[in-house]
């Protein structure tokens, strides 16, 4: 079973993944994290401490490239694997980032998404930007404003794909959410076992 995490930055999509997948091995269970990130972080980080500011597009073939590598090793791995497959972040971020930054989606990403194997859920984290904002300045890793967490949490919901994405309230406690996480597989897992009708 192969389960994605969307969603903004500061949303806990790292920490519930982790928290998700420890909890399926408690339980007996196989299970994979695997984290298809594009660098954002550091080049956030180092783009402040440098005072400089990639122009968008360059900022955007470097993101994607770093993207579609990560992806492909997951799903390379996650082919490989019998049990719960947990992905934090996928090609689906990057369409998003490529909105906040009025590019194109182009024809790549698309194409990779429709010949690469289906997730059996696509889970976004849906969060208030002004929560994540606090999150983002608490952990003090990275830089984001306001005003960008906006940008992308409408960016996620104007992707077609969206319709498809299984929606989930991340302005909870990580316990609870997780909770939420688990309750999710497990009713995918119920109607995958249950046998086909004839």
């Amino acid at each position: 079973m192969l389960i994605v995490l969307t969603g903004i930055d500061g949303s806990g999509k790292s920490t519930a993944a982790d928290a998700l997948v420890s909890a399926a091995r408690a339980g007996g269970r196989n299970a994979l994290l695997l984290s298809n990130h594009a660098g954002r972080r550091s080049m956030s980080v180092l783009s402040a401490k440098l005072g400089l500011r990639l122009p968008a597009r360059l900022a955007d073939a470097v993101e994607t490239t770093f993207r579609i590598v990560n992806v492909l090793v997951s799903h390379a791995r996650a082919g490989r694997f019998d049990g719960l497959v947990v992905m934090d972040r996928h090609l689906y971020c990057q369409l998003a980032l490529k909105e906040t930054k009025d590019l194109p989606r182009g024809r790549l990403l698309p194409w990779l998404l429709s010949a690469l194997p289906s997730p059996d859920a696509v889970i976004h984290l849906d969060i208030e930007p002004e929560l994540a904002h606090r999150r983002i300045v608490a952990r003090g890793t990275d830089v984001e404003s306001l005003a960008d967490l906006v940008a992308f949490q409408n960016a996620y919901r104007s992707l077609p794909e969206y319709v498809d994405f299984v929606e989930v309230d991340a302005n909870v406690p990580p316990a609870q959410l997780v909770a939420r996480l688990a309750g999710i597989v497990n009713s995918l897992s119920a109607v995958t076992a249950s046998p086909q009708p004839r």
